[in-house]
């Protein structure tokens, strides 16, 4: 019988593939760049942040030479960095995509946008926005007293000047003034009271008024300011108000005086479909008003074009869900559907965007003054006599390093760690522990800690348990900028608004640490973290672990 031979084939171990180097394009992924920039912020083959205000062109800034040149001047920091490119490029696009809107369905009417200059109120991003949105008529929008004073002054050529917010009489006067001199200045009726001060002050100086009205929709906004609108929002008109100030009107025999019909959502819409319901809702109030033969022309759908701070969490409420062009069809189609459908004129479509417009032409510069790393701590040798938590963990440690470990062999070694670190703490507070025992303690457990947290981190334990939670915030380090929270970054601290925050230089090494950015006042509030959203598509549930920024 024939014997049949195995022949033993080594198997060698292959060796793990070497880790991708590291790349300003992992750095841009890193800090979702492509998310929040909108195609203006990248990072240039000198690992640096820059500024490209042109799409297409070769046009760039580096950050870091601006800083380098501010720094030369011997000028203070923080600062803020102003690019004016970046505002005419945003004011382009937003008119191109309604003009694209525009021609794409057939619209009949034209797209006329104001800026509401309480966004930024400085008059060379005003003036910048004015002469940028020329070619298309771009006019203003001003919410006190002392905003229409300081635009009266640019109102010419046809542009529009929207008055919002509540107008005594002085106000209402000078508003009618302007229109004698022929301006288009319209009063924006908050409520039933301004319309019937607005018919007094006219019939004293006997005029005829021009006036806008701020209805109150069915509609709920979306998003962080969605009480902004609904039938409980603070400003705006009821459908009932609204009839019985037609009325009027037909009365008076002037159904021209009303020209324009305004709504608002509030700021950063964050649902598409929910800016759809409101533009139909209140295009439908538009058609009523034209088929009862008052001589409305104009359709304003507000503000709250949103700006992606969520870094492309859609999820997120700092986050939206569509872009500029979506935004420019879902309010040109859904206003041309019910014209057609109700056999009306298309009216002038206006927005209010303004956020949209200057969000990112603006960079604030904050210098890292210095950080503490819990973990790094200075070398020193054990004592002599080393107590009993000291020796325990130091053969945790030993441990540690001397093996591979599994995930529950490190969470073991983590809350034997903690452990020991308490009993330290405890026996120092009652005496019973002298400070070079405390500081060996201490010493090696955030040894140990930074042991722990990377072995978790590669096993990616599901679920996550809350122990490697409570390391990446124990072994967050704290950067002491020079700026304050509370006048840099108000609405970060007041009502926890995201903002982008990345180094503008060594983008193109890999970063190694985390941390949280706190300022120089004493407060507690004074810090910066981040907010991710959890990206798992099985829990679908908000991060709310302490995150941190690479650095």
């Amino acid at each position: 019988m024939a014997k049949s031979l195995s022949s033993a084939v080594a198997h060698q171990a292959v060796p793990p593939p070497e880790p991708e180097p590291w790349s300003i394009e992992r750095s841009a992924e890193l800090y979702r760049m492509d998310a929040w920039g909108d195609g203006f912020f990248f990072i240039n083959e000198r690992g640096h942040a820059a500024v490209r205000p042109f799409s297409g062109e070769d046009v760039t800034i580096d950050i870091s030479a601006v800083v380098a040149e501010i720094r030369r001047r011997n000028a203070g920091f923080p600062v803020v960095i102003r690019f004016q490119d970046v505002l005419r490029a945003r004011v382009r696009r937003l008119n191109e995509a309604f003009a694209a809107a525009v021609a794409e369905s057939g619209y009949e009417g034209v797209y006329q946008g104001v800026y509401p200059i309480k966004v930024n109120q400085m008059h060379e991003v005003v003036e910048e926005v004015l002469d940028a949105g020329q070619p298309w008529d771009m006019g203003l929008e001003c919410g006190s007293k002392a905003e229409l004073i300081a635009t009266l002054p640019h109102i010419d050529n046809g542009r529009l000047l929207l008055c919002n917010g509540v107008k005594d009489r002085s106000m209402l006067r000078l508003i009618l003034s302007a229109q004698q001199l022929g301006q288009q200045v319209l009063p924006i009726i908050e409520k039933y009271t301004e319309f019937e001060q607005l018919q007094a002050l006219a019939d004293e100086a006997g005029v005829s008024p021009r006036f806008a009205v701020r209805i109150r929709l069915a509609t709920q906004g979306s998003g962080r300011w969605f009480e902004s609108a609904g039938v409980r929002s603070k400003f705006g008109v009821a459908i009932p108000e609204l009839v019985a100030m037609t009325r009027e009107l037909e009365r008076r025999d002037c159904r021209d005086a009303l020209q324009l019909v305004h709504f608002h959502l509030g700021s950063q819409i964050a649902d598409i479909q929910v800016l759809k319901q409101a533009v139909t809702e209140a295009s439908q109030v538009y058609a009523n008003l034209v088929r009862q033969g008052i001589g409305v022309t104009h359709l304003d759908v507000g503000g709250g074009l949103g700006v992606n701070y969520g870094a492309g969490y859609a999820r997120d409420e700092d986050g939206i869900n569509y872009g500029l062009q979506e935004y420019a069809n879902a309010v040109v189609y859904a206003v041309k559907e019910v014209c057609d459908a109700r056999g009306v004129p298309a009216p002038v479509l206006v927005s209010e965007s303004g956020r949209a417009i200057t969000a990112h032409h603006s960079v604030l510069i904050v210098p890292v003054l210095g950080a503490y790393r819990p973990d790094v701590q200075p070398d020193g040798e054990m004592p002599a006599e080393p107590h009993k938590a000291v020796r325990s963990l130091q053969k945790t440690l030993d441990g540690l390093l001397q093996t591979s470990n599994t995930p529950s062999e490190l969470l073991e070694a983590y809350h034997d760690a903690k452990d020991a670190r308490n009993e330290a703490d405890q026996l120092f507070t009652l005496g019973y522990l002298a400070l070079d025992q405390l500081a060996a303690a201490q010493r090696l457990y955030w040894r140990i800690c930074r042991e722990v947290l990377p072995g978790l981190l590669a096993a990616e334990p599901d679920p996550e348990p809350e122990e490697l939670a409570e390391l990446k915030e124990r072994l967050t380090d704290l950067y002491l900028c020079d700026f304050s929270v509370f006048q840099s970054m108000l609405d970060h601290w007041a009502i926890g608004q995201g903002f982008p925050i990345m180094p503008i230089e060594r983008l193109d090494e890999q970063p190694g640490r985390r941390g949280v950015i706190v300022d120089l006042t004493c407060d507690s509030d004074g810090k910066v973290r981040t907010r991710p959203s959890c990206r798992c598509m099985r829990c679908r549930r908000r991060c709310r672990t302490t995150s941190a920024f690479s650095w």
